[in-house]
């Protein structure tokens, strides 16, 4: 991975880091996403085929640190991934979710600024048995195309996830991206689970699920739908009435109003779906 300033957020979890690997509280090194660029790199193919990365080694902006692979598959899991997604890996490292990702049938990828822990995975995915679904590529997290992916997983700073994340927010509804433990700014994840035995540190899976776009004036039946958004989060209103309980899950919106429970599927400028309570039946709605 690729960091371009180094922030106070950088050195204090540098710090930690250090701190952590001193009192042998991190654990030893197992093959895991979450890398960063050494001081000097050395170009692909230089340097043999025993390169080993040390937990806590310095790199361009942050130390290197292994997500534990107990976590890699808790990140999975919460992403629901099944052999029909696409996974794309930022700060790929050694290649361990890319590889874990590749041995439940997905087609993964990883991004990674230093060369030789490409190499590396390479070699790890080779080992595994998975090198025809497992593949790295040797570049710059914020110069890489996004688009394509149907999970994305990454194990990055707060600092570096809030300038992702409008990007993040450009791909399309229902895309899922779990980072390990960091955050995304004011952007609150979907859901987040924590692992206790066989993890010390960064042991919780946070997952977003990229909402669609509703922010504005709809047409429904009779009535003006007008909604404001804020990430997958809702508020607005039906013709008079105040909607309650309102939210995106990607590309599927829910909301209540005067005691009806209305569900359906955004889809670009139209949406459409089922009232339960109230009047019943279907509602379809148009952008204004």
């Amino acid at each position: 991975m690729t960091f371009h300033k180094r922030s106070k957020a950088v050195r204090s979890f540098s710090a930690i880091v250090r701190a952590a690997v001193a009192a042998s509280l991190v654990l030893p090194l197992l093959a895991a996403p979450a890398a960063a660029q050494e001081r000097a790199a050395t170009p692909a193919g230089r340097g043999g085929d025993d390169y080993q990365p040390t937990v806590g080694q310095e790199g361009k902006d942050v130390v290197w640190v292994p997500t534990p692979q107990i976590l890699v598959e808790k990140m999975l899991d919460l992403a629901q991934v099944t052999p029909r997604d696409k996974l794309l890996d930022l700060g790929s490292g050694d290649g361990r979710t890319v590889i874990t990702a590749a041995k439940r049938g997905l087609q993964a990828r990883g991004i990674e600024y230093n060369p030789r822990m490409v190499e590396l995975a390479r070699r790890n995915a080779k080992q595994a048995g998975v090198a025809d679904r497992a593949t790295f590529v040797t570049a710059d997290l914020f110069k890489t195309d996004l688009g394509g992916a149907d999970v994305i997983t990454m194990f990055l700073l707060p600092s570096i996830n809030e300038q992702l994340r409008p990007r993040l927010l450009a791909l399309k509804p229902g895309t899922r991206v779990v980072s390990n433990s960091f955050r995304m700014g004011d952007w609150q994840p979907d859901r987040s689970e924590s692992v206790r035995d066989g993890c010390d540190h960064y042991c919780t899976a946070l997952l977003w699920i990229v909402p669609a776009k509703v922010d504005g004036k709809w047409r429904l039946g009779e009535q003006d739908l007008q909604l404001r958004q804020k990430y997958q989060m809702l508020t607005g209103t039906l013709g008079a009435a105040a909607i309650t309980e309102a939210r995106l899950d990607g590309n599927r919106i829910s909301f209540k109003v005067n005691g009806a429970s209305y569900t359906g599927t955004v889809n670009g400028k139209a949406m459409q779906g089922t009232v339960s309570g109230g009047p019943g039946g279907g509602w379809t709605a148009t952008r204004l």
